[in-house]
């Protein structure tokens, strides 16, 4: 199901002020409500959605900005999930779906899409979130990493503890300091409310018959070249029950200096033997590694690609933005979120 790109769109569609007509909107709300029951009906047998709890609670956001009431059946499996537990990877902590759930969850008390008993269960909930995210928070201020960061905030910011918590402006110093890091237009459109002071729960109270059209294109500039080469050292590992040997390519490569991840892997596929063979899909914040030496990450089985440094550090940023340095060691590996 297109859970989680449908509901980003009619985020995005809401706040983009549309012409008054509402029977298109009105046919993708229906559409995304259709997603919801899929999501889940596609995969109950596993007790979580068929896409994530993310894509899941992005969908719940959605409709709720657009003032759309959600059966309580659908609120309650993210209240459970939340309360047991299970929106986390199996490696750690999900800074960014556990926020979206909890702006979820207070854009639903905030239209009052829910009664009264309800309502006390998603606050109790939402400040659970919260607190763990402050205690979760990084040395380098970060809730998680920089990416899941903005999410986090527009949670302070939408239920008006920002001021309070000097959680927030920690990371919102450390924020500030790394923007160049947000590249794509949905990483943009996650950390742009925040520095305005607002959340996508302001989405569903915007006048739009006083928004002025601001809007003027721009043309990104290319990264400065650097002259000369550099070599990365590659290593693919692949855990059992996927894969009898452990590692499965660890080769040095040669690429530009200054290049990014995605042209460090294009270049190994030239560099043989042993043949290094990769894919990518295309998401809406960029290029995502699907498919290494023929293994794929697969969603049923909740696998994916994790982007190492090592000796375990992971990356902040995908394939295309990454830049590694000369003599770095890059890790692929197949892991379980």
């Amino acid at each position: 199901p297109e859970t989680g790109r449908l509901a980003l769109y009619l985020l995005g569609l809401r706040a983009t002020c549309p012409p008054p007509d509402p029977s298109p909107q009105r046919s993708l709300v229906t559409w995304l409500k259709y997603y919801l029951e899929e999501d889940w009906a596609g995969s109950r047998r596993h007790g979580h959605p068929l896409t994530s709890y993310y894509q899941y609670s992005l969908g719940v956001l959605a409709l709720c900005v657009h003032h759309k009431r959600v059966r309580e059946e659908v609120i309650r499996r993210l209240l459970a999930a939340e309360h047991h537990g299970r929106l986390g990877h199996a490696g750690g902590s999900a800074v960014d779906t556990e926020a979206v759930v909890a702006l979820a969850f207070t854009c639903l008390e905030r239209e009052q899409l829910v009664g009264t008993h309800l309502a006390a269960e998603l606050r109790a909930a939402v400040h659970r979130v919260r607190r763990r995210m402050v205690e979760a928070q990084g040395p380098d201020g970060f809730f998680g990493n920089v990416y899941s960061t903005p999410w986090a905030m527009q949670l302070f910011i939408a239920t008006n503890t920002c001021q309070a918590e000097p959680a927030y402006g920690r990371a919102m110093a450390a924020l500030l300091e790394n923007l160049d890091t947000f590249t794509t237009a949905a990483t943009m459109a996650q950390a742009l409310p925040v520095l305005y002071g607002r959340s996508y729960l302001d989405i569903a109270s915007l006048r739009c018959q006083e928004e002025s059209d601001t809007l003027t294109p721009i043309t990104a500039k290319p990264p400065p070249e650097v002259p000369g080469n550099m070599t990365v050292w590659l290593v693919v590992e692949c855990p059992q029950p996927w894969c009898p040997q452990y590692q499965l390519y660890n080769q040095p490569v040669s690429a530009p200096a200054g290049a990014s991840l995605l042209d460090v892997l294009r270049a190994a596929t030239t560099q043989g033997p042993p043949n290094f063979t990769f894919a990518t899909q295309d998401t809406p914040q960029g290029p995502f590694l699907s498919r290494v030496l023929g293994l794929e990450a697969q969603q049923q089985q909740r696998t994916y690609w994790q982007l190492l440094s090592s000796p375990g550090t992971s990356l902040q940023m995908g394939v295309a933005d990454y830049r590694p340095e000369d003599g770095q060691t890059l890790i692929l590996r197949l892991s379980e979120w």
